[in-house]
């Protein structure tokens, strides 16, 4: 009798446990999370710390830098026909410079470069470098299809441009750009000088920039040294002290190829990751990974690591995009500090399908419950004309899982004209209804992933940013996941978290 009340006690203490396991690691997670994102670590955004690429040479001239060429002898634009494609002769006879006129650069070096056209193919010679005639039929850039860019010394946009045959471009007419110029000088009736116009507001400042800029020779070492310095253990120690409990650190894609990625990546991210899960763990934190680069780029801004600005991912990325989550997933999903995997940042729409995103959501859910059960998984909202409903039905099949939304009062043109109460009534009632939307009982949680206590007033006083910001901790507050500041520090000191706690804008103890 007695090893019958024995076993029957041993048995219900295995049922308690079974039923108290996945309580306890909910009440570990500590929800609602407090949170701040480590922007511009191992996702490298410039205008966050432009200095980082102070030393490339040409940096004027990065991957996805649009630029126009305008003949100086004829004062026409150069164009390729219809934008490219098919037949697409490149001719000098636009008055004015649009799209057509505009080329994105793909860097080969410091002065030699691809230029990718309006439909996406590239400028090249006719007839596989036996003819001098220019057309932009090229889906692929190979030798034929880079330039090199000789600039002026007296006026860096005063530019020839020359060939793979060893020639410059001149432009002896309207209808014809050729690639047989062997002379040189720079006055204006030389038909081999164009005027350069780079558009500095469509400049690109990421990761691919970064790297392919540096070059394979330095790109290594400006990245480690980044890395070491810009996030360290006493950043943990600081965000545990003053009311913070999680991290969101967002990484490329590229981290699953580590330490060998493929070219101009390079590899170290991962290791600065694996410090990050321990520093969190040292300090009693918790870890939100956040697939914030994908292959193919989900949105087409620089954080999402593109080459050129063109927005690329979509049904033939899914695979490979779930490849990286199950790497992330399978490596830290034993670790204590793991409290979710985001599958991807801000998919832009229309361009990524709902119907894709879903197919890629359903199986990088998958690939992350292969690994863990008690991680959250994170599906984002796309950006642009869609319904912030529009993942609820789907996301409520599913276990563990929340919903991600972005609130910044500002790229719109109606906060321009917003006052300081304009701001804040804004919160708590705007904001405070867009939240309610997508938060339901028994369906996904809710988490704001990004917020700044930034807007587009000029002169404010640190009343008023004090006011701002409590406005959004109390409304982000009710979000069930959380919330994460955008971000821990920036050269824009209302960007950076720490220094809103250390100069008095934000409390959170």
């Amino acid at each position: 009798m007695a090893y019958y009340y024995f076993k029957m006690y041993h048995l219900l203490a295995l049922y308690l446990i079974s039923c108290v396991v996945p309580l306890s690691l909910a009440q570990d997670f500590n929800l609602p999370f407090k949170a701040v994102n480590l922007g511009n670590w191992l996702v490298t955004e410039g205008w966050m710390k432009p200095s980082l690429y102070d030393g490339i040479p040409n940096n004027d001239l990065l991957d996805g830098t649009q630029v126009q060429f305008k003949s100086t002898k004829l004062q026409k634009y150069i164009a390729p026909e219809n934008g490219g494609g098919s037949g697409s002769v490149v001719v000098v006879n636009r008055d004015s410079a649009s799209g057509w006129e505009t080329f994105r650069l793909w860097r080969i070096d410091e002065s030699s470069f691809n230029f990718r056209v309006f439909n996406k193919q590239f400028v090249g010679l006719s007839n596989q470098d036996q003819g001098t005639g220019l057309i932009a039929v090229s889906d692929s850039p190979g030798n034929t299809e880079t330039f090199r860019i000789v600039r002026n010394d007296g006026d860096r946009n005063r530019v020839r441009i020359q060939a793979s045959n060893g020639l410059f471009l001149q432009a002896t007419s309207e209808t014809q750009l050729t690639a047989d110029y062997g002379g040189s000088g720079w006055e204006d009736d030389n038909p081999s000088v164009f005027i350069m116009t780079i558009l500095s507001d469509k400049t690109l400042r990421g990761e691919y920039q970064i790297t392919n800029g540096y070059g394979p020779d330095k790109a290594p070492q400006v990245l480690q040294d980044h890395w070491n310095s810009y996030i360290t253990e006493d950043d943990f120690r600081f965000l545990s002290s003053n009311g913070l409990n999680a991290v969101r650190i967002p990484v490329g894609w590229w981290i699953a190829k580590d330490p060998t990625p493929p070219k101009p990546f390079v590899g170290g991210s991962l290791q600065a990751l694996d410090n990050a899960f321990t520093w969190a763990q040292n300090n009693g934190l918790k870890v939100i990974v956040d697939l914030h680069a994908v292959e193919g780029s989900q949105n087409a801004n620089d954080h999402s690591a593109t080459r050129d600005g063109y927005q690329e991912w979509g049904d033939s990325n899914i695979q490979d995009t779930v490849a990286v989550i199950d790497f992330l997933a399978s490596r830290y999903a034993n670790h204590p500090a793991l409290a979710a995997v985001e599958l991807m940042n801000e998919p832009m729409a229309p361009g990524v399908n709902l119907d894709s995103l879903k197919n890629y959501y359903k199986a990088g859910y998958e690939a992350v419950r292969k690994h863990t059960s008690s991680a959250y998984v994170i599906l984002s909202n796309r950006l642009g004309p869609a319904d912030a409903k529009e993942l609820l039905s789907f996301a409520g099949g599913l276990d563990r899982v929340a919903i991600d939304v972005h609130f910044y009062s500002l790229y719109s043109d109606m906060f321009n004209s917003f006052s300081v109460q304009q701001n804040v009534d804004f919160i708590y009632n705007q904001r405070a209804s867009d939240l309610d939307a997508v938060t339901t009982s028994n369906g996904p949680v809710t988490f704001v992933g990004e917020w700044v206590a930034e807007w587009a007033i000029n002169g404010a006083s640190i009343e008023d940013y004090q006011r701002f910001a409590k406005a959004q901790i109390d409304v982000y507050g009710r979000a069930t996941f959380g919330w994460a500041y955008w971000a821990y520090k920036c050269q824009y000191d209302h960007w950076g978290l720490r220094w809103m706690i250390e100069n008095n804008y934000i409390k959170l103890n």
